[in-house]
Order: C-alpha cells, then sequence, then structure tokens
C-alpha cells in the first residue's frame, strides 16, 4: 500500500504540490520531462544525471523501420516472433508504427546517428530482425550519444528541475491513489516528500539484483518494488533476458560486448575452436538472445569455455568501429584483433515490470510507468534487439500526450526535507552489503539462465532469510523484487522466451499468454516454498 502523505509531512495539506514528478532519469524519464514541457516537471534521479542509467550504456542502437526495403508490419512481426506468443499484437503495432517518429524526434535534440554523404540514415542488423532497421552512432555508443544530446536538452529546458542523488523508497497515497513519492538520500538519512498530480515511474531495470549483469548499479528493482508494495500489478516478472556475449573479464558491472558485433559476421567458438552453435539454431550466432545465451551457458557449465571471435569479422577496424568494446578489452589485457573475446551471459534487460496500457497507466490512480520498469507487452517472453530504446522513447511519449490531457494548469512546487529513523548508515552498511551479496548470488545462481523448481525455492528462502537483516528500505525493496522474480518463474511450469525450466523444458500451449501477479500472492508463494523446503 502507498504510505500515507499525513504519516511524515501533515504541513502538505492545503499546500501547493509538485505537478509532476518523474522518478528516474535515463532515456524514458528525460524523455517524457522534454515532451511535457513547458508543464513544470520534477525529475528525481538516484545518481548525477545521466550517469547511473542503462540507457546510456546501450550499444546497438534504436529499431525502427524506416528503410525503403522494410516496413512497419515487418517489424512488428519480427518484434511478436521473438516475444514466443505472448506479446500484446496491439501495443507491438503502435510502437513499430510510431519508431520513425521518435527517432525524427531524437534527430531534432541533438543527437548523431550514422549518416552517409546524402544524409541517409546508415542501418545495421542485429539478431531476430528480418531487415537492417537499428540506427547507431558510431558502431556502439548510440545509448550514450543519446543521453548526452537529452541531458543538453534538459539543461536548456526551463520547466524541467532535476534533483539528483535521491533513491525512491515509497509512494505517497491513499488506497489505490498515488499522491506522490518519499525518496531518501543516496548514501544517507535524509528524505524528501514530493506530493504530486502525477507521478511517472522510469526508474529502470533489475539488473544489479543479479551477480553478472551489464547494468550500473543503481538498476536496482526498487521502483518495481516501490509499485508492488502500492498495490500495482505486476506482469512478465519471470522474462530476464541474458545477454549472450557479456566480456567474462572480471568486472562488475560487466562491459557488453555489442550484438552488433555479430551482426557484422563476429562467431562464437569453444576452447577448441568448435563454432557450436552449428546445428543449435539455422540463424546461428544471430539466434534469439535467449537461445544463444543458453548455449553459450552449456558451454561453459561443461567446461568448454565460450568466446566470440572477431578477427576475421571486424580485425583492424575494431578500434574505429567498436570503440567501447574495444577500450574495454583491451583495457583486461586482451587484443580483439588478435584474440578471441572470452564473453559468458550477464543480465541485461527485465522484459516483466509494472504492467501499464498503452498509454503507460499502471493500475494505480496517478501513477504512470515507462522504460524498463513497466510491462507494456511489447517484449513479450524475450525482448527483439534494440528494441528497447524505442519501447522507452515511444511510451514515454504517449505518457506525457496523457498527462497532458488530463492535467489542469499547473501550480507551482512545494516540498519540504525530513531524517529518517535513528541510526547511521555506517552502522548499518555491514550486514545490508552482506544481504545484496546473498541477493546477487542467489539469483544468478537459481533464478538465472536455466532455473528448475528446487533452485527457485532456494532463492525465496534464500531472499526471505537475508532480509531479515535489512533495515533500509531501499534495501528491503531490492529483496521485494527478488522475491517477484523468483515467485513468477516458480509459478510459469514451462519454458518460454527468457524463462527456461530445466524440470519443464518445452512450451507449453496452455501457457501462451501473459502472467500477472501481486505482491500478496508473491508472499504466498514464497511462505509456501519456505514452508515445503
Amino acid at each position: 500500500m502507498a504510505v500515507s502523505v499525513e504519516d511524515f509531512v501533515p504541513a502538505y495539506f492545503g499546500k501547493d504540490v509538485d505537478d509532476v514528478v518523474i522518478l528516474g532519469g535515463g532515456l524514458a524519464g528525460l524523455f517524457c520531462a522534454l515532451k511535457l514541457s513547458p508543464r513544470p516537471v520534477t525529475v528525481i534521479t538516484n545518481a548525477p544525471i545521466g550517469q547511473g542509467a542503462s540507457s546510456a550504456w546501450a550499444q546497438g542502437g534504436i529499431a525502427a523501420a524506416i528503410s525503403e526495403q522494410d516496413s512497419v508490419e515487418k517489424h512488428r512481426d519480427d518484434t511478436l516472433a521473438a516475444g514466443c506468443g505472448i506479446g500484446e499484437p496491439k501495443i507491438v503495432d503502435q510502437m513499430t508504427r510510431e519508431g520513425s517518429a521518435r527517432v525524427h524526434d531524437l534527430l531534432s535534440y541533438g543527437v548523431p546517428f550514422d549518416q552517409d554523404l546524402e544524409g541517409r540514415l546508415q542501418l545495421s542488423r542485429e539478431a531476430a530482425h528480418s531487415q537492417s532497421r537499428v540506427v547507431r552512432v558510431r558502431g556502439d555508443m548510440a545509448g550514450r550519444a543519446i543521453m548526452d544530446a537529452l541531458l543538453d536538452a534538459v539543461r536548456k529546458t526551463p520547466s524541467i528541475r532535476v534533483l539528483e542523488g535521491y533513491i525512491g523508497e515509497s509512494f505517497l497515497g491513499e488506497g489505490r491513489y498515488v499522491t506522490g513519492v518519499l525518496v531518501r538520500r543516496r548514501g544517507g538519512i535524509s528524505r524528501m516528500a514530493f506530493p504530486a498530480k502525477a507521478v511517472v515511474l522510469a526508474s529502470g531495470g533489475v539488473g544489479h539484483l543479479y551477480g553478472l549483469t551489464t547494468n550500473p548499479p543503481e538498476a536496482n528493482g526498487h521502483g518495481l518494488a516501490m509499485a508492488a508494495r502500492a498495490g500495482a500489478v505486476i506482469a512478465d516478472a519471470e522474462f530476464v533476458q541474458f545477454h549472450p556475449t557479456a566480456l567474462d573479464v572480471g568486472k562488475d558491472p560487466a562491459p557488453l560486448a555489442t550484438e552488433a558485433l555479430r551482426g557484422e559476421g563476429a562467431f562464437l567458438v569453444n576452447k577448441a575452436g568448435e563454432r557450436f552453435m552449428d546445428g543449435v539454431h539455422p540463424d546461428r550466432e544471430l539466434a534469439p538472445r535467449d537461445i544463444v545465451a543458453r548455449a553459450i551457458f552449456r558451454e561453459i557449465e561443461e567446461g568448454r569455455g565460450a568466446f566470440l571471435d572477431c578477427r576475421e569479422a571486424i580485425g583492424s577496424k575494431f578500434k574505429d568501429e567498436f570503440p567501447t568494446v574495444y577500450a574495454a578489452a583491451t583495457s583486461a589485457g586482451i587484443d580483439p584483433e588478435k584474440q578471441p573475446l572470452p564473453i559468458a551471459p550477464a543480465e541485461h534487460y527485465h522484459m516483466g515490470g509494472v504492467l501499464t496500457d498503452a498509454n503507460g497507466r499502471t493500475s494505480l490512480d496517478g501513477l504512470w510507468a515507462a522504460g524498463e520498469v513497466a510491462s507494456t507487452g511489447a517484449h513479450g517472453a524475450n525482448r527483439l534487439a534494440s528494441n528497447s530504446l524505442l519501447e522507452a522513447v515511444v511510451f514515454a511519449a504517449r505518457i506525457a500526450e496523457d498527462i497532458q490531457g488530463l492535467m489542469p494548469t499547473p501550480r507551482s512546487a512545494f516540498w519540504d526535507e525530513m531524517d529518517d529513523a535513528p541510526g547511521l548508515p555506517s552502522q548499518r552498511n555491514v550486514e545490508e552489503r552482506g544481504a545484496i551479496t546473498v541477493l546477487r548470488d542467489t539469483l544468478s545462481k537459481n533464478v538465472g539462465v536455466l532455473r528448475d523448481e528446487k533452485g527457485l525455492k532456494t532463492a525465496l528462502s534464500d531472499i526471505a532469510e537475508a532480509e531479515k537483516t535489512c533495515v533500509r528500505q531501499s534495501i528491503k525493496n531490492m529483496m521485494i523484487t527478488g522475491k517477484i522474480i523468483a515467485a513468477s518463474a516458480l509459478k510459469r511450469q514451462e519454458s518460454r522466451g527468457g524463462h527456461f525450466r530445466r524440470d519443464f523444458p518445452d512450451e507449453n500451449p496452455d501457457m501462451a499468454k501473459r502472467s500477472y501477479i501481486s505482491l500478496k500472492e508473491v508472499q504466498a508463494i514464497s511462505s509456501g516454498a519456505l514452508e515445503s523446503a
């Protein structure tokens, strides 16, 4: 349930409140803020703006049907096929139809997408796309370039106020009505309450709940847990995408070896130099991500290792065409022009999240959600490459339009600051860090690429035990999201897309539909797992 503002800031009653509060400073949050201009907006970010967003780490680019050889229908069909039968056709159709317009929006904000000498956008092809339709920036720098351009636009927009270094803890509200956000200063105990007429949740994904991930530490699932605690319906939480080719060089987060490398012809080999994707899928290295990730995981699990060989396909062009991957490899002592890259699947994207409709509205009044924290149904059980940035901008724009149509004339902003319960963070951090380590380890081991009933119940037990040592709500939120994913995975007794059960290895036609879960049901599943352990 949402926290009542009366419990924290009684002085707020009768005073002006923020117009729109956006929790999250990634692509979805910033794009929504810009689209809401000149309406006053407060953007609250966990890290300094632009530094903690997974959007900035996206290497491939943004998918959109732009070329004459392509069509919205082809993009739609590719997306639905990758979604393994549970994508929402109407949502996918709307998203792909609006893709071109959103790309041109980004161009208007100054994003330097790759273009030829005649000014046409250059397009690349990635896994499971039937056409070249991914708009890139210098090969592997799209996410960073998009974020830099939007940050510049945000700084020049007077209606947007940015509050940095605060992490969301709870929603303010009564019953099914969300009326604001309670946030805590990162690394401290200072808290602020933001009553608002509309709240947009754009807090990102769940990657850092896993031991091996390509996501920044700020992607820790806190927004998903906040919504679940407030009573929001969560959809498709069991579907977690593992990027097949994270660089396995001991770094946290793991550097990403973009799928575009395989699109350019790089291939997968084991220690013996064998191309192990032969016979696994007709598209070999360009098969859907879940299939490639499982094949790589099995090679590693059975001791044969896994490597991405770029020597022939990329070779001497590596430094210029894929500078981000080149820098990550060379910093680990690997020359990608001459050596295969050691790789492993790493948590990359969460297809599940807070259930929303076509306009980003959640099941709670006053709360919208966009980006990775949302579950629009666009991705189904397995996200198509480079559709994440597309979904973020399409639905962020739809949310802005929806709010503009609902909201009255804005009033001035008002906020207050207050302290948390007694106890210094330094007195609590040691035990809570241990709890986070347990969480990340058990999710990676038991709720990862391959799952089964025993492991999922172990994960729920491990998280419940670790949760007992948690004091701060932000850390408890991480535990809650971990339980949501594990309980949803236990509930789906089949394999589909990013969810693979060793004990139920086949798709079940009767389960070709989206899943929905509440926090109450998660707690019941968790309790049942503990009793049967």
